[in-house]
């Protein structure tokens, strides 16, 4: 029952909550339920966890996109300058940051398909492309840098609200709902089986009839489209949108995915794991205040939890690939 459960791809980011919380438990002095109910790190989480979500599916289909990075202050400053600088319905300001985001995707997507150069670079390529459109859009079309925006109620209950008067970002509901769409789409429907094919070999995969430039094409369209609307949410939830806003959460997006189970070379992976994965670190980016210990010591905690991830998706990868094994050679 347990080598079972080892060899399911969110075992990775189970034992890596277990561990984080323990130590802090141990050694920072935390008080869970008072951790268990601040606002701090499930905001965090649900904010790089949208994006986690769909670059997760596309790390497991073999492809990295870093220009998420760019993309969630493109949404933020989008949506502020056409609704607050032009003063336009907020409906065009929303629209106008997720079509950002599909024409980006579509770049990144269609550059990886159509060329020989990894994603890795072509991403990092419009990662520097769109911080230099958002920094120079934004000081050409409003001459600065911050843009204020003063979202309608409508907009503000949606996607910049605060869950019964608390501290509890309404984004978290969309997390929830994102991670119970992208479950549904790895692993009850063709497309996951697909996403898994890829991954594992892109040749036998084409060959199979998998159309697979065009799954490729339509996820990295999903992850910059996603980074917009987190974009936009914050927008919408702060009234205002900085062209900085959200650049570092690239790293931090990819550890989360990382550290719930995905490997880097692609084939590998759940939605379980990798929303595991966001909450795991959430609470060592966020949760080290609510303990004893020095916060300068916090990368050192988030290095460490990923190595020792990476170390086990591995590990766990072939404990799950010898079970395939023995099953076949018992049924030859």
């Amino acid at each position: 029952m347990i080598g079972n459960l080892l060899r399911l791809p969110a075992a990775a980011s189970i034992i890596s909550l277990f561990g984080v919380l323990c130590f802090y438990v141990v050694f920072g002095g935390v008080d869970l339920e008072k951790l268990g109910g601040a606002a701090s790190w499930v905001n965090y989480a649900a904010r790089i966890g949208i994006v986690a979500l769909p670059v997760g599916l596309l790390m497991i289909a073999g492809e990295i996109d870093i220009s998420i990075g760019a993309m969630i202050p493109a949404g933020a400053m989008t949506t502020a300058i056409i609704t607050g600088h032009y003063e336009l319905p907020m409906i065009f300001g929303i629209l106008g940051a997720l079509t950002v985001g599909v024409i980006v995707g579509l770049v990144n997507g269609i550059l990886a398909v159509r060329t020989s150069v990894p994603s890795l670079i072509i991403t990092l390529g419009t990662l520097v492309g769109m911080q230099g459109v958002v920094l120079a859009g934004s000081k050409l079309l409003t001459g600065s840098a911050s843009v204020p925006i003063q979202a309608p109620e409508w907009a503000k209950t949606l996607f910049g609200q605060l869950l019964f008067g608390g501290s509890h970002q309404v984004i978290i509901i969309w997390w929830v709902l994102f991670a119970i769409l992208f479950w549904f789409i790895l692993h009850k429907s063709i497309y996951g089986n697909w996403i898994f094919a890829i991954g594992g070999d892109r040749v036998s995969a084409r060959n199979s009839g998998i159309p697979v430039d065009k799954v490729t094409v339509l996820l990295f369209v999903l992850t910059s489209t996603s980074a917009a609307f987190v974009g936009m949410c914050h927008a919408t939830l702060f009234n205002s949108a900085q062209v900085s806003g959200g650049m570092n959460d690239i790293f931090n997006i990819i550890v989360s995915v990382v550290v719930g189970g995905v490997l880097l070379t692609g084939g590998f992976g759940s939605i379980t794991g990798i929303f595991i994965g966001t909450i795991t670190f959430a609470i060592v980016n966020k949760g080290i205040d609510f303990t004893a210990i020095d916060r300068n010591w916090s990368n050192l905690i988030i290095g460490m939890t990923l190595l020792m991830a990476v170390a086990m998706n591995e590990h766990f990868r072939k404990l799950a690939l010898s079970m395939v094994s023995k099953k076949k050679t018992k049924v030859a």
